[in-house]
């Protein structure tokens, strides 16, 4: 199984506490997710993150084909880090930690993926492009979240 990686950072304004409120709370990922993914909550969602917490989504990331997403919450390191994994999903591996980091003017966001795609290794080769989706989601989430936080 070839593992892969995403690893995106952003700097904003807003205090480390801010950052893991917004952020720990599920409800929050609709508005950071892109429109034509149609993202739906499809579990209920507690106002706080913890360990063992088992959250339900479906999105459209391809092809228009609904795919429900279960992730578990594994580490909660408040207000460092949470990482969440995939119970079942899109992704044969998925491992994204979360992180908070302090900084002289706010906080950095940062985000660590590991993942890797079903019916490897044929499906290697598809990386790029999904590569490419990530990044428009990740992106996308980074506008929405300077536009939200400055």
């Amino acid at each position: 199984m070839k593992i892969y990686t995403l690893h995106k950072k952003l700097e904003l304004r807003i205090s480390q506490k801010e950052a893991w409120n917004f952020f720990s709370n599920a409800k929050n990922l609709a508005q950071l997710t892109p429109k034509e993914m149609n993202f739906r909550i499809e579990s209920e969602i507690p106002p706080k993150s913890y360990p063992g917490l088992v959250l339900a989504f479906s999105v459209t990331p391809f092809l228009g084909l609904r795919q429900t997403w279960v992730s578990e919450i594994t580490q909660v390191q408040e207000p460092d880090y949470f990482i969440d994994v995939q119970v079942s999903g899109p992704y044969k591996y998925w491992h994204h930690k979360h992180g908070f980091n302090k900084t002289p003017n706010g906080v950095e966001l940062e985000d660590l993926v590991h993942y890797a795609l079903p019916f490897s290794p044929i499906s290697n080769i598809f990386n790029g492009l999904i590569q490419k989706e990530l990044e428009k989601v990740f992106d996308y989430r980074q506008k929405v979240l300077k536009e939200l936080f400055g």
